[in-house]
């Protein structure tokens, strides 16, 4: 019954008694705590004994198998969340005023030429490289990147052409999440140089909704925590705590005003409780509604690529753009 208790449904037969095991395990309690054990070990005996008798159908799919392509999965997604413009919106006179600004209000601006594209980028790099040495949040910046970018997009919204209310917002992503070129640390040193060799489907997302990519943030080692191979990535409100993890990066930077938006991932709580230590709004969507190509997995049942930024509208707009379905044929993203 003891060795039930410590090994689960692995029969191992060592001695006839609890105090026996105990004392095999070099364990020592006192008569209450043995007691407690002995009523969790008659439960315990129960349970796997319940389990063992459950009949199972080989031939249903279990539930923690996630199947994109299954026939449940909707041919065709809902229109979702509409957004317009906010009409009348000025540009902050304190151009540091910017960093603290919506994906709504940059939008805004953005699309009446208020402000520039490449102005936003350069004030993202100037905050990161002014507040990483404290938060311990950037593992790779992505300089040449981001401005090239930047550029592309404001040659177009000059000549006219306006791709949407990311066009021209700069954002991050978390080290788990490939961008071609440059390393997937999934924060771990060995990993410093590994090259990815194609973008994760939300960065081409991202990409074509003209969405500006400034860094790759910190996360706890394979993606457990908030403790990195570059330390202890720390809350911008008290700087001697961490941010929580594992979306450590993400979390710190929004809140910091480094940056409007960053794409994490969750197993367990790795975006909901980094979220709330940090004090921004983190979106952990259903299962299967981000795709996880090009993103390390920790747990494939369970894992989920998600939104952090400073409002629920905020992630919405980010949500409609790198939702959608895989296809079942080819398992890479299908056109919505």
């Amino acid at each position: 019954m003891g060795v039930l208790l410590a090994f689960g449904l692995r029969k191992i037969t060592v001695s006839p008694d609890l105090n026996g095991a105990l004392r095999w395990m070099d364990l020592s309690f006192t008569p209450d705590q043995i007691h407690q054990l002995e009523d969790e070990a008659q439960r315990q005996k129960a349970r796997i004994q319940s389990a063992r008798e459950r009949p199972v159908d080989p031939l249903r799919p279990q539930t923690l198998v996630f199947r994109p392509w299954h026939d449940s999965v909707p041919s065709v997604m809902p229109d979702g969340f509409k957004w317009q413009p906010i009409q009348g919106l000025k540009r902050p006179l304190v151009e540091s005023d910017l960093g603290w600004l919506s994906v709504a209000d940059l939008a805004a601006l953005l699309r009446g030429r208020l402000i520039s594209s490449e102005t936003l980028t350069r004030l993202a790099l100037e905050r990161l490289g002014s507040f990483d040495a404290r938060l311990h949040c950037v593992i790779t910046r992505l300089d040449e990147r981001a401005l090239e970018s930047a550029r592309k997009v404001d040659e177009e919204i000059r000549a006219g052409r306006w791709r949407g209310p990311l066009h021209g917002i700069p954002y991050e992503v978390k080290d788990l999440i490939d961008v071609r070129g440059y390393p997937s640390t999934w924060g771990i040193a060995i990993r410093s140089n590994t090259i990815a060799p194609e973008n994760a489907t939300v960065v081409r997302r991202l990409d074509d909704a003209g969405a500006v990519l400034v860094a790759k943030l910190s996360l706890g080692e394979l993606a457990m925590g908030d403790i990195w191979f570059g330390g202890k990535t720390r809350n911008p409100w008290s700087t001697n705590e961490g941010s929580s993890g594992s979306s450590a990066g993400s979390a710190a930077s929004v809140a910091a005003g480094l940056l409007p938006f960053a794409i994490g991932s969750e197993t367990l709580g790795s975006i909901v409780s980094p979220s709330t230590v940090c004090g921004v709004t983190g979106l952990r969507p259903t299962f299967g509604r981000i795709p996880r190509t090009g993103a390390m997995m920790l747990c494939p049942s369970l894992d989920k690529l998600g939104i952090l930024a400073r409002s629920a509208e905020d992630c919405a707009l980010v949500f409609q753009v790198i939702r959608g379905r895989i296809d079942s044929k080819r398992m890479l993203p299908k056109a919505r």
